[in-house]
């Protein structure tokens, strides 16, 4: 054997395969864990209208977000739901100065000209006087539903919808496309604005303004119905809508199961909210429950799918969520034990107070900044 043979060999052996940072990076948390988190919180942003504490819980979700959304697409999406929630607020604002607020009040902010109104039109006005403590109210009220909005949008962030759509059992897989594709069309708009605003730029072209905004809104238009369109031509092309043959007898028992957990949900529901109802409201609620979730296991037998890479619940998932869970029911503990401390009133004028149990109980939420596993870098292609 010569010895220039040995190297040419060793030339000719497939290199070692090495290792990505894809392969040895955590696995990301299953969707449906970000969204009951979201959830929740936006839950026990309905059981207060405290300033502070809604400006906390709002601090909580956006440090959250900050730090575990991914590089993706829809991510992006978190700041639409901020500027809405900031619309929904002024609109609020905006009404009570128009159209005046039901809250009595004696600190006179403005007195605007006052329109006279039919007598059919009786409770409604416009302009007069506009009062601190109307005001007050709106911003409360309107605080607790942009809280919420922000909530939506960090769950959107933190978890596309696409992959929520892979978790859902088969009965539910129809809604759930639909509610797919309404979540992701505000994503995909905002990034089809950015592009086309920064298009303009570059060819030296207005980008804002009256002029600007047309220029823009019929390309965003025109790709949105091509974007259905191909939305439409990929479901058809998959056999979207196709069912599988089910015996009568298993459609019968679905539907016996579903509509009875409904029912049982909506009566447990009502008894624990009544105070005569709390002996039989639980039992109720959590056979609802069971009966509801046999009944969406049966039917997803009519919808056959297979999904490929499937998320799993993981400790760490179940602590996330649970972190969501446990801050709505210690708010709705609390809103029993401490109403004045969460909804403060506003006649006479004072100033809202921080309740420290119900402030820390907020901060549970703050879990998955430290539990969830670091966002994946995009790798350069």
């Amino acid at each position: 054997m010569r010895s220039g043979d040995a190297p040419l060999r060793r030339a000719e052996q497939p290199p070692a395969p090495q290792s990505t940072d894809r392969e040895h990076a955590p696995a990301q948390l299953h969707p449906g864990a970000w969204w009951l988190w979201a959830l929740a919180l936006g839950t026990a942003a309905t059981r207060t209208t405290n300033p502070l504490l809604l400006a906390l819980l709002l601090t909580t979700s956006a440090y959250v977000v900050l730090t575990c959304r991914p590089h993706t697409p829809w991510a992006r999406g978190y700041s639409a739901f901020l500027h809405l929630a900031l619309a929904v607020l002024l609109i609020r604002l905006l009404f009570v100065v128009a159209l005046g607020s039901p809250v009595p009040g004696t600190h006179v902010i403005v007195t605007l000209p006052e329109v006279p109104l039919p007598d059919w039109a009786q409770g409604i006005r416009l302009g007069g006087k506009v009062t601190a403590e109307g005001v007050l109210f709106a911003l409360y009220d309107g605080l607790r539903l942009a809280a919420l909005l922000v909530c939506v949008g960090a769950a959107n962030a933190l978890a596309g919808p696409s992959r929520l759509l892979k978790s859902l059992p088969g009965a539910l897989y129809e809604a759930g496309v639909a509610a797919v594709v309404a979540l992701t069309f505000a994503p995909h708009l905002i990034a089809d604005v950015q592009r086309l605003r920064a298009a303009r730029r570059l060819r030296g072209r207005p980008d804002s303004g009256l002029r600007g905004l047309l220029q823009v809104a019929l390309p965003v238009l025109e790709g949105a119905l091509e974007r259905s369109v191909a939305l439409a031509a990929a479901m058809d092309a998959r056999g979207y809508g196709r069912t599988a043959a089910v015996p009568a007898a298993v459609r019968r028992t679905t539907t016996a199961l579903t509509l009875g957990g409904l029912l049982g949900v909506c009566a447990g529901t009502y008894g624990l909210l009544t105070a005569v109802g709390g002996v039989y409201g639980l039992p109720l609620l959590l056979a609802g429950l069971v009966a509801a979730l046999a009944g969406l296991r049966l039917g997803g037998r009519r919808s056959p799918r297979t999904r490929y890479r499937p998320d799993r619940w993981t400790p760490r998932a179940c602590l996330v969520a649970g972190s969501g869970i446990a801050v709505a029911a210690l708010l709705f503990a609390a809103a029993s034990t401490d109403p004045a401390g969460l909804r403060p009133g506003v006649v006479p004028l004072t100033a809202p107070t921080l309740p420290l149990w119900p402030a820390a109980a907020i901060l549970v939420g703050l879990l998955p900044a430290f539990l969830a596993p670091a966002p994946r870098q995009e790798q350069p292609s």
